[in-house]
């Protein structure tokens, strides 16, 4: 099994999560810097890992690591610290410098406009729910692909839009904190319009532009025959993966997740009519060709009556990792994403898929000779690259690998707690150091 000669073998990051330099330069404020002052993440974004200072180091590290491809997000606040007011040209600038320093050490650039971090500003306009921050980001995305677009190609318009509507709108766990079915629908859609607007103003900047959009998923299948539990996972799979594949994919908003939240009272209208948040023309943006899939894959789940919109998996994060299981709590299952980019290709037909995020978290730390011996992350991610070569075996066209991450950073309303990262960072210090599993990394990409 062999994947392509161009396969992109690379790792990632998020902008709040490794930046700091929260108030460097004029950048704005972000839903994630208010979330944070509220108290509700046990640490903050402010330093995290110092990647603003501490950029050229950190590209020479992933040179030293031999990654192909660097996966990072742009802070919209960064670059128009109100959302959509004037640009903020030191910010760009940053960005800049940094796709200047990777194509330097022969690193791709791999950069995705919107990793949660909202401009403050449109939150207190409305922020997702309202369209009119539809405009601000396919603006955003027009003015960022105009600096960099002439060395940077591969572009990601949004990361986990379920995490940034559902956890953010819904159960209220993330930024913004917000606990409402009818805010986290218009939310979900609003931010599926911008993303297919944002495909076409990056392509209108950038000739050679390949657009994506990276998806979350958890694959799931019923805990048992029971119907219930098979029609609870079907709601589940509509719920956690459908309502954004499909739409993405030209097959607009799934029927029966229509008219299951319609029943539960979530949706106004009768059966049949427009969705009260669909304008015309929204679905056909939506649509638009991607040039690739970005997915996010960690885990799978079984899925039991009546929690079909539930993600427990009976094993709290943070506690030490039991057999079969991250310390996030998080099932490992690496023949589920096999099967899932099957499924994905059969069902979908995407030109190409790439792998934006995969990893786990384990919490090993430097013995007294200073090395970090993290075998369990070397078996969760020799196992699913397995996984990903046995997908492309199946005809899948796989075109990229993403570790994540490559810096232990702020894991959002986990803190510092949950490392997933390839280099240790003391957040004390901020001295890296490549644990065992970057090394392998390195030795795993040098096969291709």
């Amino acid at each position: 099994m062999t994947l392509p000669a161009d396969f992109a073998w690379g790792a990632a990051t998020s902008a709040y999560q490794i930046e700091g330099g929260r108030h460097a330069d004029g950048k704005g404020e972000s839903i994630w810097d208010r979330w944070s002052d509220l108290g509700n993440v046990p640490g903050t974004g402010d330093v995290a890992c110092d990647h603003y200072t501490r950029w050229r180091d950190d590209v020479a590290l992933m040179a030293d690591l031999g990654l192909k491809a660097y996966r990072f997000s742009i802070a919209w606040t960064r670059v128009l610290p109100d959302g959509d007011g004037g640009v903020n040209q030191a910010g760009l600038d940053w960005y800049s410098r940094l796709v200047d320093e990777l194509l330097a050490h022969g690193i791709e650039p791999w950069p995705t406009l919107y990793h949660w971090d909202l401009p403050q500003a449109l939150q207190d306009r409305g922020g997702w729910p309202e369209r009119s921050t539809i405009d601000a980001f396919e603006r955003y995305a027009a003015v960022t692909a105009r600096a960099l677009g002439d060395r940077v190609t591969n572009w990601i318009t949004h990361n986990e839009p379920w995490v940034a509507t559902f956890l953010g709108h819904l159960e209220g766990e993330f930024a913004p904190g917000l606990t409402d079915w009818r805010a986290a629908l218009p939310a979900a859609h609003h931010i599926l319009v911008s993303h297919g607007r944002a495909v076409t103003a990056i392509r209108d900047a950038v000739s050679d532009a390949h657009v994506g959009i990276a998806l979350d998923c958890r694959p799931n299948h019923p805990a048992s025959d029971d119907p219930a539990d098979v029609d609870a996972a079907r709601h589940f799979d509509g719920f956690r993966n459908r309502w954004f594949f499909d739409p993405v994919f030209g097959r607009e908003y799934p029927v029966d997740m229509v008219e299951a939240y319609r029943e539960r009272g979530r949706i106004d209208g009768a059966t049949g009519e427009p969705l009260p948040f669909v304008e015309p023309g929204d679905m056909e943006a939506i649509a638009v060709p991607i040039d690739f899939l970005g997915l996010n894959y960690y885990t799978s789940l079984a899925v039991s009556a009546p929690d079909s919109e539930s993600e427990d998996t009976g094993v709290p994060a943070g506690t030490p990792a039991v057999e079969g299981h991250t310390e996030m709590g998080w099932p490992i299952t690496p023949d589920a994403l096999t099967d899932y980019l099957v499924h994905l290709h059969e069902t979908y037909g995407p030109a190409a898929i790439v792998i934006t995020e995969n990893g786990a978290s384990y919490s090993d730390a430097p013995d007294a000779d200073g090395v970090i011996d993290d075998q369990r992350r070397i078996q969760y991610l020799d196992a699913h690259i397995a996984a990903v070569e046995a997908a492309a075996d199946q005809g899948v066209p796989m075109a990229g690998y993403f570790a994540w991450s490559l810096l232990d950073n702020l894991e959002w309303t986990s803190g510092y707690a949950q490392r997933f990262g390839l280099v240790w960072v003391d957040h004390d210090t901020q001295q890296r150091i490549p644990k065992a599993s970057a090394h392998w990394y390195r030795d795993r990409i040098a096969q291709g």
